[in-house]
């Protein structure tokens, strides 16, 4: 990961809708959907895509399985405890070609304390022990995953990654497991992290959204040297999700020259691998969502349809083509003149004052809900009135 040659940085992308997307009630996936996805996420051009913890369950062991066998441009990695069985489970089920290990690590005097009731020295030795005997079975690319590192103290989590490198690890994680800071104290942690951890060691977001802020947080991270975001589609994950990988992605295509990194990412496949995702585990479709919301390129508001239809520029700043998106102008009770003008320029009748004001009140001023028709509705609306009203004066 080291950029010696100047240029802008690149950021790789770990993808963990398939183990921690998964994992959050209701996403449930059969090892053929996960492999259906996990190609799709790797056209899309994610370098590592997380196939499940094989150790918990029959199905991530399939899936697994499955997707270490078919993934040819992505790096596959398994999630696994800090415990011999689960680095046994995840190599006998994908072999160590190709395969990271991503090993749990307790990063939080908390969880030490009342989730895993063990000492420090202890959380420090059987990581490394896990790290060890990975490499000793062949695996060479070994993350560690630092669970609730943004609850713990900057003495824990250096020595956890002094301990952690010194036995072979190549990628730290950095979990906002509870999802508890705000962009300023997640970055500075990164850039803690960093010094400990020079290049080539890799540094790793990886975000969670109680507080709306994975997206944000995964971005301070990135500014503070971040070589690793750790997202998923949709954003989908524990409690109120994770780091959304296409609002990740948005932001470093549009912003990557001012962060002074880059994205291999192809922004243009995301929305119809989140579309497989949300008919596959039955996501609600949703309307306020970056990137992949129904609303996302959609207008019907008077003030901005009319800037739009002079210049597109006035309000997308996001170009929904960028997206694999289309613009969608609508119309509804908060639309004004200017889209109705167009339409009938479309259909070759004059937009004459009169005849504008009475689509107006038909369209627009009579609508009392939030209805909306899209622009080839009422095309083909007008098209069948004109073309109704010339056969009557014949």
């Amino acid at each position: 990961m080291d950029n010696t040659s100047g240029g802008p940085r690149r950021i790789s992308f770990f993808d963990t809708t398939l183990r921690d997307g998964e994992q959050a009630p209701g996403n449930g996936m059969r090892p053929e959907q996960k492999l259906r996805l996990g190609l799709l996420v790797e056209g899309l051009g994610a370098d590592i895509i997380e196939t499940g913890f094989p150790a918990s369950s029959p199905s991530d062991y399939k899936a697994t399985e499955l997707l270490s066998r078919h993934l040819t441009t992505a790096r596959f990695a398994t999630f696994v405890r800090a415990v011999r069985a689960d680095v046994e489970a995840a190599v006998q089920a994908g072999g160590v070609r190709n395969h990271q290990i991503q090993v749990l690590a307790t990063g939080s005097e908390i969880h030490l304390r009342h989730k895993r009731g063990i000492t420090r020295a202890e959380a420090e030795r059987e990581v490394a022990d896990t790290i060890r005997f990975a490499r000793d079975l062949g695996i060479t690319d070994v993350s560690v995953a630092v669970e609730d590192a943004t609850r713990g103290s900057d003495d824990l989590v250096h020595s956890l990654v002094d301990v952690v490198l010194e036995a072979g690890a190549t990628t730290v994680a950095i979990g906002d497991t509870c999802g508890c800071l705000l962009p300023a104290e997640f970055g500075a942690l990164i850039a803690k992290v960093r010094a400990w951890a020079p290049r080539p060691i890799v540094v790793a977001t990886h975000c969670h959204d109680d507080f709306g802020l994975a997206v944000a947080n995964s971005l301070a991270g990135v500014e503070a040297g971040a070589d690793e975001v750790q997202a998923t589609l949709g954003g989908i994950g524990e409690r109120a999700g994770n780091a959304s990988l296409e609002e990740v992605v948005a932001a470093l295509v549009y912003k990557g020259g001012l962060l002074g990194v880059r994205t291999d990412v192809r922004p243009e496949r995301l929305y119809p691998a989140y579309r497989e995702l949300a008919e596959t585990i039955g996501l609600p479709r949703v309307r306020n969502k970056a990137v992949v919301g129904d609303n996302a390129f959609a207008t019907q508001a008077g003030i901005h349809q009319a800037g739009i239809l002079r210049d597109p520029s006035t309000y997308e700043y996001l170009e929904p083509a960028v997206f694999g998106r289309q613009r969608q102008l609508v119309v509804g009770r908060h639309s004004g003149r200017a889209i109705l003008r167009h339409l009938l320029d479309q259909v070759g009748k004059d937009p004459d004052d009169a005849l504008v004001d009475e689509l107006y009140e038909h369209y627009v001023a009579g609508r009392e809900n939030g209805h909306c028709d899209d622009l080839e509705t009422v095309k083909q609306q007008l098209v069948e009135r004109f073309a109704h009203e010339v056969v009557t004066a014949r």
